[in-house]
C-alpha cells in the first residue's frame, strides 16, 4: 500500500497557528471595549441630553464627545480584530489607542461616572495585558 500525501489539509485555514490566552483576551476586550465606546458615542451624537453637562474645566459638547468615542471606538474595535488575527503593528496599537481610551473615559467622569470608571479599568487590564511580554506561540504566554 502506497502512502499519499495528505491532500485535504493543504492550504487549510487550520494549519495556521490559533491565538488564546493574553492575545486572545486582549483581542476580544479591544472589540468589546471598542463596541461600547460605539454605542457610546452613538447615544452623545443623536441623544446628547441623554447625560448631564456639569460646569468641569474640560467640558466640551456633548456632541463633541460623541465624536470623540466614537473614532476611539471604532479605532478600538479595528485593532482588536487585528490582535485576533495575529498582526505584529495590533499589539502596540492596542496598546497606544487603549490608553486613549482611558484618558477620554477619565475626562468623561463627570457626564457618565459609572459607565467611565468601569470602561476605564478596562481599558487598563487591556493596556496590561498587551504590555505583557509574551508570543503566542511560546509556552505561558511568555
Amino acid at each position: 500500500m502506497a502512502a499519499t500525501p495528505d491532500q485535504g489539509r493543504r492550504g487549510s485555514p487550520y494549519d495556521s497557528e490559533v491565538i488564546s490566552g493574553a492575545p486572545l483576551f486582549a483581542g476580544v476586550a479591544l472589540t468589546v471595549s471598542g463596541s461600547i465606546s460605539i454605542l457610546l458615542g452613538v447615544t452623545g451624537i443623536t441623544r446628547d441630553t441623554v447625560f448631564s453637562s456639569p460646569h468641569y474645566a474640560y467640558r466640551f459638547d456633548l456632541t463633541t464627545w460623541g465624536w470623540i468615542h466614537l473614532v476611539v471606538g471604532v479605532v478600538l474595535f479595528l485593532v482588536g480584530l487585528g490582535v485576533l488575527l495575529g498582526k505584529s503593528w495590533a499589539r502596540a496599537a492596542g496598546i497606544v489607542v487603549a490608553a486613549i481610551s482611558v484618558i477620554t473615559q477619565f475626562m468623561f467622569i463627570p457626564y457618565y461616572p459609572a459607565w467611565s470608571i468601569i470602561v476605564m479599568a478596562f481599558d487598563l487590564l487591556i493596556v496590561w495585558t498587551l504590555s505583557r511580554s509574551f508570543h503566542p506561540a511560546a509556552v505561558g504566554g511568555r
